[in-house]
């Protein structure tokens, strides 16, 4: 895929990997929008790196529909979508509520395949486009107070397979990024930016990874690809 002039649309675009992501993919060219809850917020990260603010929240099936109308009117298509949104809890399994799973799984799920399914519809019409969805590598093994989140982005690594299966024939690639710990806002209830550190990953080698599954030439995709810090202790 060549990136100058391609049309993505990045949701949580506002800090962290997706912010880092959208940052990247303007540089290469593209012509992307961000998605955030926070309108002023948005609207700054948007303004700071020349991207296409949308003040939406994924979870909320009318904010999804709202997303999609807003890109099209403004691009006319939609070349990919990444499905960078997403939050967490830690919980131990003697503290777990229906409510916790219901909040994380709205978003990290439920928003996923509602962001998904819109895509698709204008992948089939233009046959051909790409999703890349960012999981995490506790999918791949849980943690300790991981059942929620973990399980989440297990759901979301399952559901990705099933896309793969289904568009693979309209010349759609889904594609799953699976982070490593990132210094990022996530998990932080003040959605501040937590400091850099020398060892730990940062948003850019998450955008990095993203930027070179997208490249790789329309014939051939990355179903799925793992990000670890190379020495984090």
């Amino acid at each position: 895929m060549k990136l100058e002039n391609a049309n993505i649309l990045i949701t949580g675009g506002t800090l962290g990997i997706g912010h880092a992501t959208a940052k990247l993919l303007i540089e290469s060219g593209a012509n992307v929008a961000i998605t955030g809850r926070d309108e002023k917020r948005t609207h700054k990260a948007a303004r700071d790196i020349g991207a296409l603010p949308i003040t939406a929240d994924v979870a909320n099936p009318e904010d999804v529909k709202r997303t999609f109308k807003t890109f099209m009117n403004e691009y006319g298509k939609l070349d990919a979508l990444i499905n960078n949104a997403g939050i967490g809890v830690s919980k131990r399994v003697e503290e777990l509520t229906v409510e916790d799973f219901q909040r994380i799984y709205s978003v990290n799920v439920f928003g996923a395949a509602m962001m998904a399914g819109r895509a698709a519809e204008i992948f089939k019409k233009q046959n051909h486009g790409n999703i890349i969805n960012i999981g995490s590598t506790a999918a791949l093994k849980g943690y300790e107070g991981g059942s929620i989140y973990a399980s989440s982005k297990a759901a979301l690594r399952s559901m990705t397979q099933s896309w793969q299966a289904e568009l693979r024939k309209y010349n759609v690639r889904v594609m799953l990024i699976n982070p490593s710990e990132v210094t990022t806002a996530f998990g932080q209830e003040d959605r501040q930016e937590r400091e850099s550190q020398p060892n730990k990953l940062r948003g850019e080698e998450i955008a990095w990874a993203i930027k070179s599954a997208l490249q790789m030439d329309n014939r051939g995709f990355i179903p799925e690809h793992s990000v670890w810090a190379t020495n984090p202790y």
